[in-house]
């Protein structure tokens, strides 16, 4: 196989596991996204939540947008080679730059640093969709789609970050047309001709990012239950606070993986739908993470900015879930239960001391349903 030349990998194999060299790009995003979620937690404690979460989904996105273009690209054409490696290291070292540089995000500076290593990502997709230019002649238009799109959003990128920092009025809404432009390019690319990536190995790959981010959830745990200084057991309050945040990411867990979690195969519509809903998936997991984080911090005000961040963050995900997913994949009324659930959860809000262990009461209880129902399935 010639250097920068990549061929397309069967899509119809039976079985498609994910790679070592994948899983060590997931440690680069668990370093990203951990730094995201505690400078949203920071930021709830100071009293600047608002702030803190146009930051967190700023960072956040460019974290789960490079994850998600190699990942997907991954599944098309990862053929193991020297080539492809470096240029994967490559991209985890621009993930790993982007993750240094996301405290400057929260702290309203210049974001040069983090732009530096998105930029990083970036060339080195950029190469990996001129290797399939030269290597799928089939699809060739479809990479320089690809190729053209991710130089143009970059050279938006650059000029944001050069005229609007974090903070300023224009930036969120620069931002957000950022986003809109960065999600027109599958779009638009795909329609030349679909990549041959594998539904399976798709799904599991999803389903590890989504262990990644309840990972938050679990430090949560961890900082709840950690002993102070010169006492031999938890605190009985903070023991009861871990419990539920046991409960909160356990449902969580259990409500992602019953059924088919595979994406859709044919129309495009829905398999960006699949595809891209997850972003409010995922970010929802780690800002839960983060409120439950934040709970934990000094401050009355802090534990209860942190539980309205952590239940709206609940409901977001449960409804996102709903609409990406069980709408289409679940009959009668049970179709409905994620719907109702997330707006049970931001009806808790109303009541603080109560919302902690409501939400978790009413995920435990939809995930028991939902695995019931699945059990019911014939196989």
């Amino acid at each position: 196989m010639g250097l920068l030349r990549f061929a397309p990998q069967p899509a119809q194999a039976s079985h498609r596991g994910t790679t070592p060299l994948e899983l060590l790009f997931d440690l680069a995003a668990v370093v990203a996204i951990g730094a995201a979620a505690r400078g949203l937690a920071l930021g709830i404690a100071d009293g600047n939540g608002g702030a803190a979460t146009v930051a967190f989904l700023c960072s956040f996105f460019m974290v789960w947008w490079a994850w998600m273009n190699f990942t997907w690209f991954a599944s098309a054409y990862d053929d193991d080679s020297t080539t492809f490696r470096i240029l994967s290291m490559a991209m985890m070292f621009g993930a790993l730059m982007l993750a240094a540089g996301v405290e400057a995000v929260f702290a309203r500076e210049p974001i040069w640093l983090a732009l530096s290593g998105f930029i990083v990502m970036r060339l080195a997709l950029t190469l990996m969709w001129c290797a399939v230019a030269r290597g799928d002649p089939d699809r060739r238009t479809t990479a320089l789609c690809y190729a053209c799109g991710i130089i143009g959003m970059q050279g938006y990128w650059i000029a944001l970050v050069a005229i609007a920092a974090p903070g300023s009025f224009w930036y969120t809404p620069l931002f957000a047309l950022g986003v809109a432009g960065e999600l027109a390019v599958p779009a638009v690319a795909e329609r030349r001709g679909p990549t041959p990536w594998h539904r399976h190995h798709i799904a599991a790959r999803y389903g590890r990012l989504n262990l990644i981010v309840l990972g938050q959830a679990f430090l949560a745990v961890v900082t709840a239950i950690e002993l102070a200084p010169g006492a031999a057991f938890p605190h009985a309050g903070r023991l009861a606070q871990a419990a539920s945040f046991a409960i909160v990411a356990f449902a969580m867990w259990s409500l992602y993986f019953p059924g088919d979690a595979r994406p859709p195969g044919d129309r495009l519509g829905r398999a960006l739908l699949w595809g891209y809903g997850h972003f409010a998936v995922f970010g929802a997991a780690a800002a839960a993470g983060a409120g439950m984080q934040a709970i934990l911090l000094p401050g009355s005000g802090a534990g209860r900015a942190g539980t309205l961040v952590m239940v709206a963050s609940v409901a977001v995900y449960v409804a996102a879930l709903w609409l990406i997913r069980d709408r289409y994949a679940r009959t009668g009324t049970g179709r409905w239960h994620g719907l109702a659930v997330a707006m049970l959860a931001i009806i808790a809000i109303g009541d603080p001391a109560m919302a902690l262990p409501g939400t978790a009461l009413t995920l435990a209880c939809l995930a028991t349903a939902n695995r019931r129902a699945a059990e019911r399935v014939p196989a």
